[in-house]
């Protein structure tokens, strides 16, 4: 396993982080100032400044990208599926644009939560397929434009709202039946928030192999979790064994950035230099 006790080279920034500090722009700077390498930022941070000054901001600080954030929401009505299709294409040339890896996947949940004035609906199994099917589709306008998709699983209790894919396990299956060649188009982001409690999660990390894992994050779940959404921990405060889960992707070949996301409510009330300075030194210690 890699040594981050020294240094911080290896740690990139999910801009959500500090999404309420202050716009990309300044998120931007203030990782020059820390020598956080790379970021990892969201689309409406990107769309809040404009595709073109992110692309010169992000080249000109030399940063890299662990990632973009994020596509999918895939599940909706028939009404809205053509809308659905062309905002994620955006979403991979803007990927494209900003010299991503990967972009990243939430699959949505059930229509009505995933894209608002959908027909509702309770039939779960009716919003995986149609997220595998969406995948299949979109994949094709990725592979041409050389952006690899990367599915994140989100916890159970995502399950309605955000995402209906909550194990490594059926992300890996829509993995398996898309892409059998392991052709590198189609993978995996592992946040360690959503998969900790999992207990097969090692043999899927082992399953996925270095071909499926295309990016991983790192905080913290505590106890008591006082939002499901946005009381995530900073790494060391809560339960996650973080150095067991980085073990087993590296193990498996994985050796791209350690990308800290952290939802909070109280590290966004903190200023900017506080949480990155704090993440850096998080990060050495407890990662």
């Amino acid at each position: 396993m890699r040594d981050f006790s020294a240094d911080h080279r290896l740690m990139s920034l999910n801009t959500a982080t500090v999404r309420k500090q202050g716009d990309l722009t300044h998120i931007i700077e203030a990782c020059a100032r820390h020598g956080i390498r790379a970021i990892d930022p969201w689309r409406e941070q990107v769309a809040a400044i404009g595709l073109e000054r992110a692309v010169r901001a992000v080249r000109d600080a030399g940063l890299e990208l662990s990632g973009y954030c994020r596509g999918g929401m895939f599940t909706s009505d028939a009404t809205r599926r053509g809308a659905v299709r062309d905002d994620n294409r955006r979403a991979v040339d803007e990927a494209r644009a900003l010299g991503a890896p990967c972009l990243v996947l939430v699959a949505g949940g059930l229509p009505q939560y995933s894209r608002p004035g959908s027909a509702a609906s309770k039939d779960i199994a009716a919003a995986r397929a149609q997220v595998e099917d969406a995948i299949a589709e979109m994949l094709e306008y990725a592979r041409e434009a050389k952006i690899p998709l990367a599915i994140e699983p989100l916890h159970p209790a995502y399950a309605a709202d955000r995402a209906c894919i909550n194990t490594t396990s059926q992300a890996l299956d829509i993995c398996d039946h898309l892409d059998p060649q392991r052709s590198g188009a189609l993978g995996v982001a592992l946040d360690v928030y959503h998969i900790w409690w999992d207990p097969d999660v090692l043999a899927q990390i082992a399953r996925a192999g270095k071909s499926r894992l295309l990016a991983f994050h790192v905080c913290d779940w505590l106890v008591p979790t006082r939002d499901i959404l946005n009381d995530r921990g900073m790494m060391g405060d809560g339960v996650i064994d973080i150095r067991s889960l980085r073990s087993a992707v590296e193990a498996q070949g994985f050796a791209g950035y350690s990308e800290v996301e952290i939802f909070s409510d109280a590290w966004w009330a903190k200023p900017m230099d506080e949480v990155l300075q704090t993440c850096i030194e998080r990060h050495r210690s407890a990662v």
